[in-house]
């Protein structure tokens, strides 16, 4: 099974990846495959035809379980997410592949973001999201028990789903 880790944060290695980390680590037990820290890709998600973007995008879509993190801007994921996010096909570019949306904050009041905004768009780029996704508290989270309990209540499901693209291959 391919998993990968993508991280959709204004600054590089942050928490929002060290979190998606954790969050594939716990559900498959190993490191994951493949990591995209999108703002390492730079002004090539400004445009098409980037070579270093396109690969990216190519490791993501080639995976099996992909977690896609971003911490909350303005009640939502990122515009850097965004970009990222629109060089992949209309309703085929993520087909095939699970997700776990995963949303860091401040506080708990937008807890409900990683269903109502980032969910929606994987499902519209193809993918299968077949848990609810995860929000985490940024300043708690490496702490508290809310990745282990999202993942003794959701992985075998999120794994199960993912195992079935690994089947067809």
């Amino acid at each position: 099974m391919k998993v990968t880790v993508v991280a959709g944060n204004p600054k590089p290695a942050s928490r929002t990846l060290d979190a998606a980390t954790s969050v594939a680590e716990k559900l498959t037990g190993e490191t994951p495959d493949a990591t995209v820290d999108v703002i390492t890709l730079g002004s090539g998600l400004l445009g098409w035809g980037d070579a270093a973007v396109a690969e990216a995008v190519e490791t993501v879509s080639s995976s099996d379980l992909v977690v896609c993190a971003s911490p909350t801007f303005k009640a939502t994921y990122t515009g850097v997410l965004k970009l990222f996010l629109d060089q992949f096909a209309g309703d085929t570019g993520l087909r095939g592949v699970t997700v776990v949306p995963l949303m860091l904050g401040a506080g708990p009041a937008h807890a409900m973001a990683p269903d109502l905004f980032l969910k929606h768009v994987l499902v519209e780029l193809g993918a299968t999201a077949p848990a609810p996704g995860l929000y985490l508290i940024d300043s708690s989270y490496t702490t508290d028990s809310r990745i282990g309990d999202y993942v003794s209540r959701w992985g075998s499901t999120l794994l199960a789903a993912a195992s079935t693209r690994s089947d067809l291959s």
